[in-house]
């Protein structure tokens, strides 16, 4: 009979694990999180529902203490993992190893409650030589990122579940706003507010083509005039429009005409060449944010669609696991 009972947070890497161990370890997702803030009055324990700060969930006035409680769709999830318990001598959490994966692994010790050896497993890639590896370096639950996490959480349901009403009268129902969309609403504002404040304005340059007594062509770009250099995009302060600095020269249409046909005219000569060594690096591996970036920007899809066409390509094998923000590869 199996005396180890791992637990990960989805069924597709608990499917992957199994074929790694051998017949002593039971594999088993938690399907993510097993517990969470309230959601509706329905979850709220009847003790609690005459607190004033039942319905945040949030004891604000007890040092912001959470009020957590098992979803009515985790409950069969959660019998499962104890009746499983019951028959292993030693628990493995193994999920992520982030701050949702640590508090994971916090919430399912709160309500297991285990009574015999848990120890953290952590991996960065699912091989079998990883996993061995882990086995043999574990660790205890990091309580940092848990409180990390739960601090975000906290904020989350403080500003979002307040906030969420509101945009549900005035945009659009089952909207929802947390910590992050009350930041970014903010820096819409601010943003709008430089774009109706920002000055349009004009400026030319000047490209030429050269040849050399041997016949070779090559472009050139004018820079400066009289000492002082010409005005491009960059120099242009993006919030409002305006030039940054006063020794520089912006050209309208008509200067930067005059001054064509003056040098079309004009006699030139090489003053000075100067090399400079280049260095080009390969593009980073993708990150979800990053994936999801290109794939709109190139091709159009939307994050979710961008998303099922990478689950199917990590299914099949043909890349590495896309919902993280580490880069680290393995080195075979």
């Amino acid at each position: 009979m199996p005396k180890h009972l791992v637990i990960v947070e989805s069924p597709a890497k608990a499917r992957t694990l199994s074929k790694f161990l051998g017949k002593d370890y039971m594999v088993e997702a938690s399907i993510g999180h097993i517990r969470d803030l309230p959601s509706s009055a329905a979850e709220i324990p009847e003790k609690y529902k005459s607190e004033k700060w039942s319905r945040l969930g949030v004891d604000i006035s007890n040092d912001f203490d959470p009020l957590y409680v098992i979803p009515h769709d985790k409950k069969k999830q959660v019998q499962k993992l104890k009746a499983l318990l019951k028959t292993a001598d030693h628990l493995y959490l193994a999920t992520d190893e982030d701050r949702e994966g640590e508090a994971i692994s916090w919430h399912l010790m709160e309500a297991l409650k285990p009574g015999k050896k848990v120890s953290r497993l952590v991996f960065h890639e699912i091989t079998k030589q990883a996993i061995l590896e882990a086995l043999e370096n574990t660790r205890d639950i990091d309580l940092n990122l848990v409180q990390a996490q739960e601090t975000r959480r906290v904020l989350d349901r403080l500003y979002g579940y307040q906030i969420s009403p509101l945009l549900w009268k005035k945009i659009a129902p089952r909207l929802s706003a947390g910590r992050v969309q009350s930041v970014t609403i903010r820096l819409v504002v601010d943003r709008e507010k430089d774009r109706s404040a920002f000055v349009e304005s004009e400026y030319w340059d000047l490209k030429g083509m050269f040849q050399t007594t041997s016949q070779e062509v090559f472009p050139a770009a004018l820079r400066e005039v009289g000492g002082k250099k010409v005005a491009a995009g960059k120099d242009f302060d993006p919030y409002t429009g305006k030039l940054k600095g006063s020794k520089l020269i912006q050209f309208d249409q008509n200067a930067v005409e005059k001054l064509k046909s003056q040098l079309e005219t004009a006699s030139w000569s090489v003053d000075d060449v100067v090399s400079k060594p280049v260095k080009q690096y390969p593009s980073p591996p993708f990150t979800t944010s990053s994936l999801q970036q290109q794939a709109g920007g190139r091709l159009g899809m939307s994050a979710r669609e961008t998303m099922r066409v990478a689950q199917s390509l990590y299914e099949n094998g043909f890349i590495t696991y896309m919902r993280t923000d580490s880069v680290a590869l393995a080195k075979g």
